[in-house]
């Protein structure tokens, strides 16, 4: 793959992600509770990933290490982040959610300290006050066109990518148990389809796959269909350019997040929420990995 090749790829994995993001938005748009946006996410990431790995020949075995790698990405990097992603989605605007997003590395670096998989720097911590600082302004009453009500909103919107920084943690330390990702995230889905099926029922929320269909239903279909395509493209290029390389989608993430909410939404933005984007930039920057930001393509 010519590097070219590779940034054309990094901006198309970058466009797509950055795209759930108003979708999701559309999700919740019409009073979806998250238990029953949970379930058909998983289900319909169990239907286009089992499809990926049944054509590859690789659909995985059920084993105790596998089913406990498949329980920890369910727990940590589905039902809880996505449980508050939801329903603050349906209260903030959807480029602060992007915004917000944009927060995993900030929580990554202290807890891998904690568990000791990593080592201080003062860039990164430098990063990580920048970031915070950006948080606080997104946070602030008045800021993101917002009251005091949706400043907690805000911080709702951060309980997803504290649940994203153990969950990376945790597969960094531990692994997966020799499965690739493409598995360990079909696995997740079908383990998080049968828990979350339950708690949609018993909650009352539980959506009805039958027609009419409207813009939640599409909204909802986009995003777990663009997820599981992009991932696996994630994947892909990960194999094809290096992890290094690859981990520079987040900046686009965040970046295409703000501006699909603005084409798609018509959302606009105060001077609070571009200096908030502008700090966790730069705190996302400064905070990830010394090889990642000088990665290149084949590091």
């Amino acid at each position: 793959m010519t590097r070219g090749q590779a940034i054309a790829a990094l901006l198309v994995l970058g466009a797509g992600w950055g795209m759930t993001i108003p979708m999701t938005k559309l999700a919740v748009s019409t009073g979806y509770g998250h238990f029953g946006l949970i379930f058909w996410q998983c289900v319909i990431g169990v239907v286009l990933l089992g499809a990926i790995l049944a054509i590859r020949g690789r659909l995985p075995r059920i084993t105790r290490a596998h089913l406990l790698v498949w329980a920890v990405i369910a727990l940590l990097g589905t039902l809880l982040p996505n449980s508050a992603s939801y329903q603050a989605a349906a209260e903030l605007p959807a480029g602060v959610m992007a915004i917000a997003i944009a927060t995993v590395p900030m929580f990554a670096f202290p807890i891998a300290l904690l568990l000791g998989s990593d080592r201080f720097g003062w860039t990164r911590f430098s990063g990580l006050m920048l970031g915070l600082a950006g948080v606080v302004v997104l946070a602030a009453p008045g800021a993101a066109q917002a009251s005091a009500f949706l400043s907690v909103w805000v911080l709702v919107a951060l309980i997803a990518p504290f649940f994203y920084g153990i969950e990376g943690n945790v597969v960094a330390k531990y692994g997966t148990a020799g499965l690739d990702p493409v598995q360990v995230l079909f696995g997740a889905s079908v383990l998080g389809a049968c828990l979350c099926l339950p708690l949609a029922l018993g909650s009352g929320q539980f959506i009805d796959p039958r027609p009419p269909y409207g813009i939640a239903d599409l909204g909802l279909l986009l995003t777990c269909a663009i997820h599981a395509l992009v991932y696996s493209g994630y994947v892909a290029l990960v194999g094809r350019a290096g992890a290094v390389f690859s981990a520079q989608v987040s900046y686009l993430v965040t970046a295409f997040g703000v501006l699909w909410s603005m084409l798609i939404l018509g959302e606009r933005y105060d001077g609070t929420v571009w200096a908030a984007l502008a700090l966790m930039c730069g705190g996302l920057f400064l905070v990830q990995p010394r090889n990642v930001r000088r990665g290149l393509v084949g590091a």
